[in-house]
């Protein structure tokens, strides 16, 4: 793990930690649940030179030495930015919700998109809530999820505007199978306020629950090389 520590997650109303080792990571894009809008956002990525995915949804199976609750991360591009998305976590055999930001190379996501989000940190928020029914009982829909970088709204909506996590955990599977690791699975993102992606140093991303429960976390960006992160010119194990 960056930093050298095995982090930790709070269980939000009940005692005690859940260690954070996940022996898989896997960052979903295109999840919106409106296909149209997709694939309009599919088109406009396209004229900014981004290529098209493979598949929609698609999967990232990225290195999970990568999850990081640091405060601080390490960051080698000039050109980066942070999402805030709905995070599910598998461990010991059990399910969570929390909150992470899919901080992503914009430079090098033009020329391939994999590369661009191994090159960075996935920073989550180390609160969660438990999910006793996994992601098939979920109802995600009347969560608002928000973010902001150095203290400006950045992203702001529902995630009803994402797949059901039952959805998209099953299309997880069918398309990387399941072994029963413990795993940290990034749900997608919400569109951005202006439509641009804004570099920044302080970050925040926010999950709030209907019944009043909110999962927070903050985090600031370094230019200095954290020696944890992995190499994103090698491939993800």
């Amino acid at each position: 793990m960056p930093g050298g520590a095995e982090p930790r997650l709070w269980v939000v109303g009940a005692a005690g930690q859940v260690p954070l080792a996940p022996r898989r990571l896997v960052v979903a894009g295109y999840t919106g649940r409106d296909e149209a809008a997709v694939r309009a956002h599919i088109d406009e990525l396209a004229a900014a030179g981004i290529a098209p995915p493979p598949t929609v949804p698609t999967f990232y199976p990225l290195d999970p030495a990568l999850v990081t609750t640091a405060p601080v991360v390490g960051i080698g591009g000039a050109n980066t930015s942070g999402e805030v998305e709905p995070v599910l976590v598998r461990a010991a055999g059990r399910w969570y919700l929390g909150v992470g930001s899919d901080h992503t190379d914009r430079e090098l996501e033009r020329a391939d998109i994999a590369r661009s989000k191994a090159a960075c940190p996935k920073p989550v928020g180390d609160q969660v809530i438990p999910l006793p029914g996994g992601p098939e009982t979920l109802d995600w829909d009347d969560v608002s999820a928000s973010s902001e970088v150095d203290g400006r709204r950045y992203q702001a909506g529902r995630l009803a505007a994402l797949r059901t996590p039952g959805d998209l955990w099953r299309r997880t599977v069918d398309a990387l199978g399941d072994p029963g690791d413990d795993l940290v699975l990034f749900g997608g993102t919400l569109p951005l306020l202006d439509g641009h992606f804004v570099t920044g140093r302080s970050w925040q991303v926010r999950l709030a629950l209907p019944d009043g429960r909110t999962l927070t976390h903050t985090y600031q960006t370094s230019d200095r090389s954290d020696p944890c992160v992995p190499d994103p010119t090698t491939s993800p194990r």
